[in-house]
């Protein structure tokens, strides 16, 4: 399984799409994303919402605890969204350690409440792990203690039976929505391949699921036979991370190609380089770099597999140096002598 990032607002999007096809559960949430290239006269002329409703903004890039670090602004109309995003777009900020330009941004209606929900799924080797709290939001850490945990085995189905334990403790009121919204999730969770799927928080409006914060990652090796349930679903670099034109080159190949080609740079300053034919062999022989206590000298993650045509070899070893294996040991060799 490869899991994959994508951003909040594609989160939303498949959430909201097939929810209703497998649960009969129509969300009302509603999401637009901004860039560098978005026209907020077109937009809003696509999107009549935003005109209409005040608004929330915030950057959707893969990156968590935004609301603690300032970077989300409440109960703006559509103007000031745009001041806001203008007054940040394409500004450096630290997350995690890793430092970026901030290059997209999710605008959602504004919604005043109370109730705050938890909710993640995570895929697991032997089934999912099931996580929920009735005190969501951004002190979710600060009350872990609060979030209680079910663990569904690959070849058990999902049932009020297994939920049941999750609500609990919740009113009367609100336990049999809750539980159908659980249910309804994780059938999206399992339909479309996410290995990972969070809600913080999510409520209540008008009584009906209404997701405010959500993560959600893919795995994307199940691509092929969920291209069309997927659509335009964008897998981003994570919060920093740029591609070389080597990497760029391999990633762009391994696109187009049913074998595997990869190259990843973990160092570039680091002196043991690899090219190993076949992804279990590549990952052992990484592991065993870092058991031998060298994990600090690895420099790349690489591996040809599948059975590349000739095709994919002959783009390998014609086009460009960046793009051959001379390339590429070019690179490493680089990296070692700068670093003397």
């Amino acid at each position: 399984m490869a899991r994959k990032k994508i951003r909040e607002y594609d989160s939303k999007r498949l959430l909201k799409e097939h929810l209703k096809r497998l649960a009969g559960i129509e969300l009302q949430i509603r999401s637009a994303q901004v860039t560098e290239s978005t026209d907020f006269g077109e937009l809003t002329n696509q999107e009549p919402w935003l005109s209409s409703t005040k608004l929330v903004v915030k950057p959707d890039m893969l990156f968590g605890k935004r609301g603690k670090s300032g970077l989300v602004a409440l109960n703006l109309d559509v103007a000031q969204v745009a001041e806001f995003v203008k007054a940040r777009l394409g500004v450096e900020v630290e997350m995690g350690g890793c430092k970026a330009p901030i290059t997209t941004f999710i605008v959602e209606p504004f919604v005043p409440h109370e109730e705050e929900y938890y909710l993640s799924i995570v895929s697991e080797r032997l089934g999912c792990t099931i996580s929920f709290s009735e005190c969501g939001g951004i002190e979710i850490e600060e009350n872990w203690d609060k979030v209680k945990t079910i663990f569904l085995p690959s070849e058990k189905p999902m049932s009020e039976e297994v939920y049941a334990p999750l609500i609990a403790t919740l009113p009367l009121e609100v336990r049999a929505t809750i539980g159908s919204f659980l249910n309804g999730v994780f059938a999206v969770f399992q339909d479309l391949d996410f290995s990972f799927l969070e809600m913080n928080p999510f409520t209540l409006v008008n009584g009906e699921p209404f997701p405010l914060d959500m993560r959600g990652e893919l795995d994307d090796t199940a691509a092929f036979k969920n291209f069309k349930k997927w659509g335009s679903v964008e897998f981003p670099l994570p919060f920093g991370r740029v591609l070389s034109p080597t990497e760029g080159f391999i990633h762009s190949l391994d696109e187009k190609t049913s074998a595997s080609l990869k190259f990843t740079v973990l160092n570039p300053k680091g002196r043991i380089w690899t090219m190993v034919a076949g992804g279990g062999a590549s990952v052992i022989y990484a592991d065993t770099v870092g058991d031998l206590g060298y994990a600090s000298e690895l420099g790349n993650y690489a591996e040809y597999s599948g059975a590349p045509n000739e095709e994919d070899d002959f783009c390998m070893q014609v086009y460009g140096p960046e793009a051959t294996m001379t390339g590429i040991c070019k690179e490493a060799i680089d990296c070692v002598m700068s670093s003397d």
